[in-house]
């Protein structure tokens, strides 16, 4: 299936690894130009090396996301982006009682402010182009908090506030905006939660994996390739008439009912 995309330019922070690099893959399969970014210089610059030699059109910006002048960069190598994937790392578990103000705020800018400020600066643009395609990589945590990730579920969910009212603004100028919640995506992030399991229960990392997979409704994690498919057909033509959603992708383990 033709997605409509060929010489479309995507703006893809925290891209270096994980469910950013995978959404950079798909994408580029199906003729994006990709802009990358990251905080770690070499495994950055590893990346570009991969699409580069795959034959893929990229560029890069190395820096927090969080921060403006990393933005003005990646707006400045892309000043038409055709689609934004918003993708941030999330902070890691933590005791309510023990978060500061500081904690909070930070999870706020990374989680919340980054990605909003970025829908602001891009959307104009893609209003004058008549296309625009936004995708936040959010968090299952989203629908079914628990007060142990309780920083990045607060955060993200101000970002799900935000972007359904401006997916009702901006849906004339065939501009859409959902967001994605992954769940038990085998990852570098997974990888950590599984090794503090693994130290909690005093067992090995592979019994820590398996005892967490039968706990799961398809009995194992999702891959990054699943889940970056599903990003990759929500930019596409055909999903122009969907938008202001929230889009589980966790394997059917959720037991909300929206």
């Amino acid at each position: 299936m033709d997605f409509g995309l060929i010489d479309k330019k995507a703006i893809i922070p925290a891209s270096s690894r994980g469910l950013g690099k995978a959404c950079a893959w798909s994408l580029a399969k199906e003729g994006v130009k990709i802009f990358l970014n990251g905080v770690n210089e070499k495994s950055l610059e590893q990346t570009v090396k991969e699409f580069t030699q795959a034959g893929f059109i990229v560029d890069y910006v190395l820096g927090k996301i969080e921060d403006e002048d990393t933005r003005k960069g990646l707006l400045e190598k892309c000043p038409d982006p055709d689609i934004l994937i918003n993708n941030s790392g999330g902070p890691p578990p933590g005791n309510f009682y023990d978060w500061t103000e500081s904690d909070f705020i930070d999870a706020f800018k990374s989680n919340f402010l980054s990605s909003t400020l970025f829908m602001q600066d891009v959307i104009p643009g893609m209003k004058e182009r008549k296309f625009g395609r936004i995708v936040n990589i959010t968090s299952a945590m989203v629908k079914n908090p628990n007060i142990l990730l309780g920083l990045s579920t607060s955060a993200r969910s101000g970002l799900h506030g935000i972007s359904k009212a401006l997916s009702r603004d901006v849906a004339k100028h065939n501009i859409t905006i959902n967001n994605v919640l992954p769940e038990r995506i085998d990852t570098d992030r997974q990888t950590q939660i599984i090794e503090m399991q693994s130290e909690l229960m005093k067992v090995s990392f592979e019994e820590a994996k398996d005892s967490m997979e039968k706990q799961l409704s398809a009995g194992r994690m999702g891959t990054v390739e699943e889940f970056a498919s599903i990003v990759c057909f929500l930019c596409s033509d055909q999903a122009s008439y969907i938008s202001g959603q929230n889009i589980s992708v966790d394997g059917g383990n959720s037991s909300s009912l929206f």
